[in-house]
């Protein structure tokens, strides 16, 4: 094509991009008459402990229908007032197609230079809205929203907001739209409205790896409105069109409530200001009717959850719930590292001791021989206890983590370094006739362990890193091609996974505690589901109950258990084969 044709069609078409962005805002995002306007407050923001340093100009938006006898419902936006937002409000709640809403819109925070002459100030745009990890959630939960409430309005309404997720939507656009959809995800129970205009899900901090976690993480109980146009950005970080497309399709196959409207826009906020009322009457349609969670379809390992059934308390107040063991009766235990004491789920459901003194027991196993085997970390002994509680010593000198106890008797224990030590990382093999030698080092930071269904592989979980490692077990015991092999997520505010214990049910699925929560893989070494827990801790678990198919999960202070539609294999029990994987 010739030049002069070329710029004679790029000085046609460029118009017509324009006017097609040209999205004109409608009557109920613009002053009407009759409808009493709300009142704007203004504040500045400037003692975050969360981001220190930090300056910042909030603005509150009250609506003349506020009640100061009831919390409000709320709407928090990033990047300050957008969408013609109060306006919408004063319209919407004039109509009663909102509930009372106050809004809450904050900017990113500054930190200034202490020489403007000669240096810039710091800017927490990128820092503070792109990253995946609960900082800012908690910036507002813990900080400026306690912060609205400190205010009043001009004629003395103290300003109450509903801490209930329900009650709460938040938005914003570009990385404030991933930063509201950020703060929703980590925390559902205060925010369960999101609305994404232009969202930054690409190669920023991160945001590319959400439609991936999305699909894999049980869902939560959010209503996501999603926007973007064909004409927007596809620089360095990624292709914005393509990727919220890709977060549509990913919420779409996790069963959330999601609409999305594509336009042919650019990277602006034109067709959000002009989508915002309808966004707003369909994110907090039904109120007060619950959002709910939607379900995933779990195609690879099978349908694991069961409809209704949910995680249920099964004790707390203790210091570091840690290591759990199953007996062939289905009875469950579990050891309290720091009190040194071992306890026993008995029939009622309620735990009650049953080592009083465990020398600071970390990881436990029932053998085949019905003994409780432990590590004592304290002693730096591998114990067996009897029916009756009473130990014998099966190992010394070992500085064990967890272990597991195979068909066959033979005890694998890992050994992580002691303290801050950069020591490689040891796993012990212990044979029945009590003799004991080392098979594997070199691994960071060995931590949860456990033997594949039908015994033939040990996998050892590297607390410091991403994976779970997978080892071939000889006839003598020893351990032989030695893989990375479970590739975990890890957390946005961490470098490792944190993976903890293991254990694997009867479809040969792997089972990993990981900070993010239970991480379940496939046999082919894939993440397949993330399944959290209430307090979004997890250090160990374990499958219980009469048929194996309840889940008790050790999360720090509290146990929790859950019903699945699986069953538990037992290293204790004669090893299985399973069926092989989808590949």
């Amino acid at each position: 094509m010739k030049p002069t044709i070329l710029l004679g069609l790029l000085a046609f078409l460029v118009p017509l991009l324009r006017a097609a962005d040209d999205y004109v805002p409608g009557p109920d995002s613009k002053p009407q008459p009759g409808v009493p306007a709300g009142e704007l407050i203004k504040f500045t923001f400037e003692n975050s402990k969360i981001f220190p340093g930090t300056t910042r100009q909030v603005t509150i938006y009250v609506p003349r229908q506020y009640d100061a006898t009831k919390p409000a419902c709320v709407y928090v936006n990033q990047d300050g007032v957008q969408w013609n937002a109060p306006t919408v409000f004063d319209n919407l709640i004039a109509r009663g197609e909102l509930p009372v809403i106050i809004g809450v819109f904050v900017p990113p925070g500054v930190v200034k230079t202490t020489n403007a002459a000669t240096a810039l100030d710091r800017f927490n745009r990128s820092y503070e809205f792109d990253g995946l990890s609960d900082a800012y959630a908690r910036f507002l939960l813990e900080e400026v929203l306690p912060a609205v409430e400190s205010k009043a309005t001009s004629d003395g309404r103290a300003i109450r907001l509903s801490p209930a997720g329900n009650d709460r939507a938040i938005g914003g656009g570009s990385s404030g739209a991933i930063a509201a959809f950020t703060a929703a995800w980590e925390r559902p129970d205060a925010f369960s409205r999101v609305f994404s205009c232009v969202g930054s899900y690409v190669g920023l901090r991160g945001g590319d790896r959400y439609p991936t976690i999305i699909r894999q993480t049980e869902s939560k109980p959010l209503r996501v409105f999603l926007q973007d146009g064909e004409h927007d950005q596809n620089i360095y970080g990624g292709d914005w069109w393509m990727a919220n497309q890709t977060m549509a399709s990913a919420l779409i196959y996790a069963g959330y409530e999601v609409m999305h409207v594509w336009g042919v826009g650019e990277h602006n906020p034109r067709h959000g200001t002009q989508l915002f009322p309808d966004a707003m009457r369909w994110l907090w349609q039904g109120w007060p009717q619950p959002v709910k969670a939607g379900r995933l379809p779990l195609e690879r390992i099978g349908p694991i959850f069961i409809p209704g059934e949910e995680w249920q308390l099964v004790g707390e107040g203790y210091r570091l719930a840690e290591g759990t063991a199953v007996n062939p009766k289905g009875e469950v235990f579990f050891t309290d590292i720091p009190n040194s004491k071992a306890y026993k789920i008995g029939p009622d459901g309620t735990p009650a001791v049953f080592i009083a003194d465990t020398k600071r027991g970390n990881g436990q196993a029932f053998g085949p021989d019905g003994r409780l085997f432990a590590v004592a970390t304290g002693t730096q002994q591998i114990l067996a206890y009897g029916a009756d509680g009473k130990a014998t010593v099966v190992a010394s000198e070992i500085a064990g983590n967890d272990l597991v106890v195979a068909h066959n008797g033979n005890i694998y224990v890992t050994n992580p370094p002691a303290g801050a030590s950069n020591d490689p990382s040891k796993v012990w093999l212990i044979t029945p006739d009590g003799v004991k030698r080392v098979v594997d080092t070199g691994l960071k930071y060995a931590n949860g362990v456990a033997l594949s269904t039908d015994q033939s592989l040990l996998y050892v979980a590297d607390y410091r890193s991403r994976w779970v490692y997978s080892y071939v077990i000889q006839p003598d015991g020893a351990l032989a091609h030695k893989q990375r092999y479970y590739h975990l997520h890890e957390p946005d505010t961490d470098d490792q996974s944190s993976a903890d214990g293991l254990k694997v049910d009867r479809h040969g699925n792997l089972y990993v505690a990981t900070r993010l929560g239970i991480q379940v893989c496939d046999q082919a070494g894939r993440v397949n589901v993330i399944i959290p827990t209430p307090n979004g801790r997890i250090t160990n678990l374990v499958f219980g109950g009469e048929k194996f198919d309840t889940l008790y999960a050790s999360c720090n202070d509290k146990v929790y258990k859950r019903k699945l539609n699986v069953t538990g294999a037992n290293a204790w029990d004669v090893p299985s084969k399973p069926a092989a994987p989808r590949l």
